[in-house]
């Protein structure tokens, strides 16, 4: 579902919470263009623990696969840039 900011702006966020009884997200859309996605807390909440759960099976993956590189913090710091 697609709703204009200008929308969102006049019938607030009661409007909003209709709209989420219908659909699982809204686009928000400025000028015609998607740029906002707005969904309920726990799915945003499940998607940030889909994220967690990647990121360390990423982890583990690199940890089995001896991809990744010992040194010290100021060797560390110095290659990123820091």
């Amino acid at each position: 579902m697609i709703i204009a900011a200008n929308d969102l702006k006049k019938r607030g966020i009661s409007f909003v919470s209709k709209l989420l009884e219908k659909s699982e997200s809204i686009f928000v859309s400025v000028r015609g263009k998607k740029k906002y996605v707005i969904l309920k807390l726990e799915d945003y909440e499940r998607l940030k623990d889909l994220e967690l759960e990647n990121a360390i099976r990423e982890a583990e993956r690199d940890l089995k696969e001896k991809k990744y590189i010992v040194e010290t913090a100021d060797n560390h710091f110095k290659r990123l840039g820091i």
